[in-house]
């Protein structure tokens, strides 16, 4: 597998009114082509910060990060970030959210129709966000972003907002459209059952300056039944990297 997303020695603070503030510290990782890559680690240890340095929204004080084999100083074309915050434009039709990048396609339309389909939004192209449920929203925001047909997805706590069983529906539909549609993909999550579920690899962050305290491999087949007894020993062994026993 081709190295996509290549980090050597990040570290990261920023200044405060109590002096400066270490957030990230001496942190290495590799992402190949097409891997699901999930970050789990303490609330506030500069989760979000390192996601938004690898997409190009922000820049380590030292080290590198490099896409591609090309240094990471801004967004590019090549990844889409999909927030918890969420990027919906409630004044634009489903249709028109989906069609709102693709300016100078000439089968815009045909586009909007395909990924509204994808994500399972069929019928509801002339509908507003307003009309939609929470989890039809957050359909619609990861059709958005594969529209545009990105080569790397970072989502930061994507499914946070959603109710348990909307978020389980979320996974399920996220996995069947990537064995479809092939990306790359770095999911910052707190939901540790969230990352074994969806990704290849788990990386889990230490509190606060944060370093890459343990690496998991996830080599499960898709689809994964969170029940298997080889998932809940892996939930375990993550749980107990937070101190904690499932």
């Amino acid at each position: 597998m081709a190295d996509k997303i290549v980090i050597r020695d990040v570290s990261k603070s920023y200044a405060t009114g109590r002096g400066t503030l270490p957030v990230l510290r001496g942190i290495d990782l590799t992402v190949g082509n097409g891997e699901f890559v999930a970050i789990v680690g303490p609330s506030g240890c500069g989760k979000t910060t390192l996601l938004h340095m690898i997409a190009g929204f922000d820049r380590p004080d030292t080290g590198n990060i490099t896409v591609d084999g090309a240094t990471q100083s801004r967004p590019s074309p090549k990844g889409i970030l999909i927030s918890q915050k969420g990027s919906v434009f409630p004044w634009l039709t489903v249709q028109r959210n989906l069609m709102f990048g693709l300016n100078g396609h000439s089968n815009k339309v045909e586009l909007s129709h395909h990924y509204a389909g994808l994500v399972g939004l069929s019928g509801f192209e002339r509908s507003y966000p307003h009309e939609l449920s929470g989890g039809m929203l957050k359909r619609l925001e990861l059709a958005r972003a594969l529209v545009v047909k990105p080569d790397i997805l970072y989502m930061d706590e994507p499914l946070a907002a959603l109710d348990a069983l909307t978020n389980l529906q979320m996974r399920l539909e996220l996995r069947r459209i990537l064995d479809i549609e092939k990306h790359t993909c770095l999911l910052i999550t707190h939901d540790v059952e969230e990352a074994i579920h969806l990704a290849d690899r788990i990386l889990v962050l230490s509190p606060r300056p944060a370093t890459i305290q343990a690496r998991f491999e996830v080599p499960f087949p898709h689809p994964r039944h969170l029940g298997d007894p080889r998932l809940v020993e892996l939930k375990a062994a993550i749980l107990r990297e937070f101190g904690l026993e499932d």
